[in-house]
């Protein structure tokens, strides 16, 4: 993978050992405009990772709302998660690889118990946990404080997206460096929240680049 930025800093080394860093939420929270500020504003040793669901839905893996079909859909996001991680790990090129959403994102769309989802995934919660050097929570608004639908695989309601973003709050419960950003009235000031949280988890030498300004 390439990391997009044309940025440049002052480190010199060829090779990174890669850390992993979730950025999550519920739908409609500001993850997209928040890693597309990180991928434009941070150097070249910073890389943003696709969401895997987009992948998958966007591929054309069918939506269906019976309970094999969404178990089949998380089981492909999981797998595809797992893939993009594993290959920015092992191509060493960037310092930080930043994720929308990670791994146990799943555990708030499975139909089911979490040993199952375990299960039908291959791997332990404390296996998942560990991979991860910080998860960003960015909570979803409600209506009255600016959720959209405007992402056209997002199909949740105002309410869903709420009880999701609680839901997936609950499945990374537990992780020893998880921060939220709470929903402002204005994105910007989220915005900037979230981008100083990233900014902390970088190499000292790849902190200190401006980042552009978020549009509302």
């Amino acid at each position: 993978m390439k990391c997009e930025s044309n940025i440049s800093c002052e480190c010199s080394l060829v090779e990174h050992r890669p850390k992993l860093v979730v950025l999550t939420g519920g739908p409609g929270a500001g993850k997209t405009a928040v890693l597309e500020l990180a991928r434009r504003g941070f150097c070249q040793h910073i890389l943003v990772l696709p969401e895997s669901a987009s992948i998958v839905f966007g591929g054309g893996f069918p939506r269906s709302e019976s309970i094999e079909g969404k178990k089949g859909s998380q089981r492909a996001i999981f797998h595809v998660q797992n893939e993009l991680e594993s290959v920015a790990i092992g191509e060493r090129k960037a310092a930080v690889v930043l994720c929308d959403r990670g791994t146990i994102d799943g555990l708030a769309y499975w139909p089911g118990q979490e040993e199952e989802y375990w299960r039908e995934t291959g791997s332990s919660r404390a296996r998942e946990m560990a991979k991860y050097a910080a998860v960003f929570h960015l909570r979803t608004p409600g209506v009255s404080g600016g959720y959209n639908r405007r992402n056209p695989i997002r199909i949740e309601s105002a309410d869903e997206a709420v009880l999701m973003d609680q839901r997936i709050a609950e499945a990374w419960s537990g992780h020893p460096n998880r921060h939220f950003v709470e929903s402002a009235e204005s994105f910007l000031a989220k915005a900037a929240c979230a981008i100083e949280l990233i900014r902390g988890e970088l190499p000292e030498c790849c902190r200190t680049h401006s980042v552009p300004e978020a549009s509302e």
